[in-house]
């Protein structure tokens, strides 16, 4: 409670550089800047250094006196810095050994991991950041993770200006009881110039190193911007969980394909994409595009039980999962997308990404009024929460590839008032519910009558609403409404009503909210693309991408007789499990005398039925008379052809059950056939 108001008076005064415990802000954002500013200069042929510097015991060393100056200086209010003052008074810090017992008063520390720690740390080190803007250095942090950025045109302007900045941060350290440590302290240097001297840093009478490689927030930086070594750790780590993973995973036992398959998208893929944004560049290299196909193969191997030799393409395929260069693309696109910096073509240029109102820019935690729902599940239910001077029924609807909203407004059992709104084609019907409570909310205010009831049938946008946390523009705006009507004298009720139950009001808020999104042909209402249709986007670019490298790549031959089509398979493969039967069917590599002696296991690659065929899948499915009879009965039951040449057409039928089924049938024949031999 004391945090949330300490908040509320200190963030909007702190440094847009401080990315660490902050609203709205995180590692990658940190990151983001600090590349964009980095690319800008090379840009520009400049010479850039990055300084990392390390405070020594940060969070263990903030000084309580400073803290408390820091509150007095960010006119804090006096009743909460008398509670941390009252915090901050008559500590002691005891250790208890071999049966004794010491205990000594401290001064100092905002204790890492505490609710107030990070509000305390950030508060003590702004000066510094802000100092930094003033003088015209570049300075951001990530709580303690301070980095210093100077650039020039030569190596001398560089040293005299990362000096000053230095020497200027050793004595805020010492002003405020904090030791920056220049041992551990690195530096590096970064340029598109062939001839360029090395700037000597110091600190303190102590020398700066001078490094090739810098790691920052978890991502190595190299002074070539070419993140080898970032790609390499982060592949050495998910290598390292896939060992873990192959040990309760084989092709014959183990571990469930679904967990394997969560186990994939909850650690590896995390592990690799971190700060995609940041170093997705470097994914279009053949070489890091081999390193990540090394970290995915063994895992899509295990997702759909095959053996080793199985390829990439034919892995995926099965396993349901995207290449990873192509995922890391995916997720740098769309971290620039909820930044404002990306908009895909099926959006109009005038239109923005739908972003979420700036939290340092709601209101005091004290004037955040409780907004409760109303669940209404019957008829009676209804009839007992009616009595209000006005009742408003919203709904939103997506019909013919249109999206509407409306509200219908009644005093009584007549409705007086309706209004349709639109809105653009790619909106969901989320944000059309939540538009039409929105609506509510701005009428309600007009009117001079004091009790209203707002009903909706979606749960969601009621929550939002309901939930000061949820910071979408629309449900920001209503809880403005809903708190300007209760200055007003005005009392609002919130409930949600069963869709489709019956009730006067809110079948005729469905028809019109159907009939705005079907015969609306004015300007939307609300125009803003929602994150999800974005998502769509870039992964329907993706999935093209992927289908394009899977046709034209020279492997998964027989995967492609089953699946030729990459997006197609995409859809299909997510309703079946794969087995180790059903992978060595749709790769051939399994039980059958080709692969076999391919792999010196079999003497002969023959089949049974002539010794001049070889045992392929292609033969045992179509063509081997051994199996006749079972392919007579299938395309008797199925009235299809089992041809090679048909293959395709009864994959995408409704006998492709019945279809795989007969094939499983055959391959466990012969597999269990060439065990025995």
């Amino acid at each position: 409670m004391v945090v949330a108001r300490l908040k509320f008076h200190l963030l909007p005064q702190m440094s847009n550089n401080q990315y660490g415990f902050m609203p709205q802000r995180s590692t990658e954002d940190s990151l983001y800047v600090l590349m964009k500013r980095i690319k800008s200069k090379l840009h520009q042929k400049k010479i850039i250094t990055i300084i990392s510097l390390d405070i020594e015991g940060a969070f263990d060393g903030a000084w309580w006196p400073a803290i408390r100056t820091r509150l007095a200086d960010e006119n804090c209010p006096v009743e909460l810095r008398r509670v941390i003052d009252s915090y901050l008074t008559n500590r002691r810090v005891t250790v208890r050994y071999a049966g004794e017992q010491y205990s000594l008063d401290t001064t100092k520390g905002c204790v890492q991991g505490s609710i107030a720690g990070p509000i305390l740390w950030n508060l003590l080190l702004d000066p510094l950041l802000k100092s930094y803007e003033q003088k015209g250095y570049y300075c951001q942090a990530f709580a303690d993770d301070v980095v210093l950025v100077v650039d020039g045109d030569t190596a001398l302007e560089i040293e005299l200006r990362a000096n000053a900045a230095l020497s200027h941060a050793q004595e805020w350290g010492v002003k405020n009881k904090l030791r920056f440590a220049p041992h551990k302290t690195n530096a590096m240097v970064i340029t598109r110039r062939l001839k360029y001297d090395t700037p000597r840093l110091c600190m303190g009478g102590t020398s700066i190193a001078m490094t090739k490689e810098l790691k920052i927030l978890g991502v190595t930086i190299d002074d070539k911007l070419t993140f080898n070594s970032h790609v390499s750790n982060v592949c050495r780590k998910a290598i390292a969980v896939h060992k873990q993973l192959s040990r309760a995973a084989k092709t014959e036992w183990g571990l469930h394909p679904e967990v394997i398959k969560i186990i994939y998208v909850a650690t590896i893929e995390p592990i690799v994409l971190y700060a995609a944004s940041v170093w997705a560049h470097a994914a279009n290299k053949l070489g890091i595009q081999k390193q990540l196909a090394v970290v995915q193969r063994g895992v899509a191997q295990k997702i759909c039980k095959a053996y080793r030799t199985v390829s990439l393409n034919s892995a995926l395929i099965l396993a349901g999962i995207l290449p990873l260069d192509l995922r890391v693309r995916e997720a740098a696109l769309l971290y620039e997308a909820k930044r404002g910096e990306y908009l895909p073509d099926s959006v109009p240029d005038d239109r923005e990404i739908e972003r979420m109102a700036p939290a340092i820019e709601m209101p005091h935690p004290a004037e955040r009024e409780e907004l409760g729902v109303v669940r209404l599940v019957n008829l009676d239910d209804v009839n007992s929460n009616s009595e209000f001077d006005v009742r408003i029924f919203t709904d939103g609807s997506k019909i013919g590839g249109g999206v509407g909203a409306s509200l219908s407004i009644w005093k009584g059992e007549t409705e007086t008032k309706a209004h349709r709104l639109a809105l653009s084609k790619y909106c969901t019907v989320y944000q059309a519910e939540l538009l039409a409570l929105c609506k509510a909310t701005r009428e309600a205010k007009k009117y001079a009558e004091k009790s209203f009831g707002i009903y909706s049938d979606s749960m969601a946008a009621l929550q939002t609403v309901q939930n000061h946390s949820c910071l979408h523009p629309l449900a920001v705006e209503a809880r403005e409404n809903l708190k300007a009507m209760s200055l007003q004298g005005k009392v609002a009720t919130l409930h949600w009503i069963k869709a489709h139950a019956g009730l006067e009001g809110n079948e005729r808020a469905d028809e019109l909210a159907k009939g705005a999104a079907v015969g609306s042909k004015r300007k939307p209402d609300y125009d803003h693309c929602p994150v999800s249709f974005v998502k769509r986007s870039i992964r329907m670019s993706t999935l093209d991408e992927w289908n394009r490298r899977y046709k034209s790549g020279e492997t998964a031959s027989i995967t492609k007789l089953f699946f030729p089509d990459a997006v197609k398979a995409y859809r299909m493969t997510k309703k079946f499990t794969p087995t180790n039967l059903k992978t060595q069917l749709m790769t051939g590599h399994g039980g059958f005398s080709e692969y076999l002696n391919r792999f010196k296991c079999k003497e002969s690659p023959s089949c049974i039925c002539d010794s001049n065929i070889q045992e392929t899948v292609p033969h045992i499915l179509f063509e081997c008379p051994a199996f006749g009879k079972e392919r007579f009965e299938i395309e008797q039951n199925t009235k299809l052809d089992i041809t090679a040449a048909n293959l395709q057409n009864i994959m995408d039928s409704t006998e492709m059950e019945n279809f795989l089924e007969f094939c499983l049938k055959i391959v466990k024949r012969v597999v269990e056939r060439n065990k025995t031999r």
